[in-house]
């Protein structure tokens, strides 16, 4: 093995979640060894920041087919299908037994600093690729690696970096020294600790996706038992027939009643709107914090802060590979105009894989959430699609990677269900009334289908602004 030989050496598998460590299962599968770096210790970290948060898929939707077989021959037993597993059984029931059956491929509380060409800048055409790559990894006691690779698929996700509660997309002013009254994840009040913050305080809760409802659901539970705790909505658009999801319609039943719960929250007087305020300061106000929009008004006075307005991907450790953006999502570019929610509704957004996924620099992909940069419709299925056609791609074997075989669930696919919906990547769809397939498709990526019935859906998974 030399350094000029790059096909002999594994391919980087960045993030031990699901997505991940399906991706491993799949190269494996196609005779390509991977190995693994999770910044975290043990599989699923992130998922596990959100373990009391109950998924909108059922565990059939969940468990990659590829990675299943890697599972079958241990003393693993598959879930029921129909049950809806909590962030937390999705990593102790199926991503650290998959970690386990992987072994030593997967390297724990080992964080990737940056990926380049050897001996290669952004900058250098020379040689470059002839070049493998090298990843450069710090663990957490505090040794230094260079892993070098083949190829890299970056699975690790958006959760590490969440959308700042400024409405430009920036920190508002004020922010950062308010920060230990501001939070951006879904508030665990069955943590004494946590709930003790939130009892009987005046709560912002700033969002319009699910999570944003999930806020609105403990903390009217939480007012039953403790007088005086109130949230204070914060939507930087109006409220409308599609706010709180399509309700009992919604083909996807958990994620309506969420939104139900959300409008009981409202209706029963535990939770206040604050309509069309897009938040540009934070001010303190004696112990208290205001909020102060744009346009000069102020919140009442609060006492905490719940941030849950999407997240992004970090992209500061890929700066020296060639990426493909689009401008505004940090997506793929030909991957974007398929998910843009400025022009798509999820029920015109279909399956894809290698071919939207490639970027200028070669052998790299972004897959799973962060293949979403910040759009907000994506599901664990489609991860998993993913990674299958990465692997084929890598493998050689081009006409799998082009073709996806990928089975939609017949609940209803939109709206970023089953895959950090709940916590805190605040789902900007307002509900999910969009029309999906009723069987299987088989899809040839670059020759997209017409919209299966033009999907009505009555703006209800268009992103807010």
């Amino acid at each position: 093995m030399t350094e000029n030989t790059p096909e002999d050496l594994p391919v980087a598998v960045i993030g031990a979640g699901p997505i991940g460590l399906a991706a491993a299962a799949h190269l494996i599968e196609r005779g390509i060894e991977p190995v693994v770096l999770e910044a975290g210790p043990t599989a699923g970290s992130a998922v596990r920041e959100w373990a009391h948060i109950r998924l909108f898929s059922p565990w059939a939707e969940l468990v990659d087919p590829v990675a299943e077989k890697l599972l079958a021959p241990t003393d693993w037993t598959r879930p029921d299908g129909k049950a809806y597993p909590s962030g937390g059984d999705w990593a102790e029931q199926y991503l650290q037994p998959l970690a386990d059956v992987l072994g030593d491929r997967v390297r724990y509380n080992a964080r990737v600093t940056g990926v380049a060409r050897a001996g290669r800048d952004r900058i250098v055409d020379s040689g470059r690729t002839e070049q493998p790559f090298t990843v450069h990894v710090e663990y957490a006691d505090g040794r230094e690696e260079r892993v070098l690779a083949r190829a890299v698929v970056d699975a690790s996700g958006t959760w590490s970096t969440p959308n700042p509660l400024g409405a430009n997309g920036l920190p508002a002013l004020g922010e950062h020294a308010a920060d230990d009254r501001i939070s951006y994840r879904v508030p665990d009040l069955a943590d004494p600790a946590v709930r003790e913050r939130f009892a009987g305080k005046r709560t912002a809760v700033v969002g319009t996706g699910a999570s944003a409802f999930t806020a609105l659901a403990y903390l009217a539970d939480l007012a039953k038992d403790e007088p005086g705790t109130h949230a204070v909505w914060v939507l930087r658009r109006g409220i409308n027939g599609s706010t709180y999801g399509g309700g009992e319609a919604d083909q996807l039943p958990a994620r309506g009643a969420l939104g139900l719960r959300a409008k009981k929250a409202v209706d029963d007087g535990h939770a206040s709107a604050l309509t069309g305020f897009r938040t540009a300061a934070v001010e303190a106000d004696g112990d208290r914090l205001v909020l102060v929009a744009e346009d000069g008004r102020r919140s009442d006075q609060v006492d905490q802060v719940v941030v849950l307005t999407g997240l992004r991907p970090d992209l500061s450790f890929l700066s020296e590979v060639r990426l493909g953006l689009d401008e505004r999502l940090q997506a793929p570019t030909a991957l974007a105009p398929l998910i843009d929610p400025n022009q798509h509704s999820c029920g015109t957004v279909y399956p894809h894989g290698a071919n939207e996924l490639t970027h200028p620099e070669g052998d790299v992909y972004l897959v799973g959430m962060k293949s979403y940069g910040r759009a907000p419709t994506f599901l664990a299925m489609t991860g998993y699609e993913q990674v299958r056609s990465v692997a084929a791609q890598l493998a050689g074997d081009h006409e799998a990677a082009a073709r996806v075989e990928l089975t939609l669930p017949e609940t209803g696919v939109c709206g970023g269900a089953g895959l950090f919906d709940e916590p805190g990547a605040a789902r900007s769809d307002g509900g999910g009334c969009c029309s999906v397939p009723a069987a299987p498709q088989l899809i040839t990526l670059g020759a997209a289908p017409e919209p299966a019935g033009a999907a009505e859906t009555n703006g209800c998974c268009r992103a807010s602004t």
